[in-house]
């Protein structure tokens, strides 16, 4: 089974996307914060991440950039509510930016793409 490392500080987002990707048939890991995340990325090695940008402490910016210094081949996805750090060039370096909407289709598809 697939895991799928997902960020975020909103405690609704988490639960609505953890359900959605167990219903996929993934096996879902969730933090809080940034470095929560880097703790579970280093310990669980998932096999995809979602991360959300705007969180307190740590950016999503900072936790993708030591996210693929750690290890560049597992696949980051960038979701958040703001278009505009599209054009942030650390963002450049996951594999999508995705805005997030109560419609989940586009991140699926996104998440189907790099685990199946």
């Amino acid at each position: 089974m697939k895991t799928i490392l997902l960020v975020d500080d909103e405690v609704n987002v988490r639960f609505v996307y953890e359900e959605e990707f167990k219903e996929e048939g993934y096996r879902v890991i969730s933090a809080a914060n940034g470095e929560e995340a880097l703790e579970l990325f280093e310990n669980d090695s998932p096999d995809l991440v979602i991360l959300d940008i705007q969180m307190p402490g740590m950016n999503g910016i900072e936790v993708l950039r030591r996210m693929k210094t750690k290890n560049s081949s597992i696949p980051v996805i960038l979701c958040s509510a703001y278009p505009e750090f599209k054009q942030d060039l650390g963002a450049w370096a996951s594999e999508e930016y995705i805005v997030k909407s109560s419609d989940l289709q586009r991140l699926k598809d996104a998440v189907h793409r790099y685990l199946d």
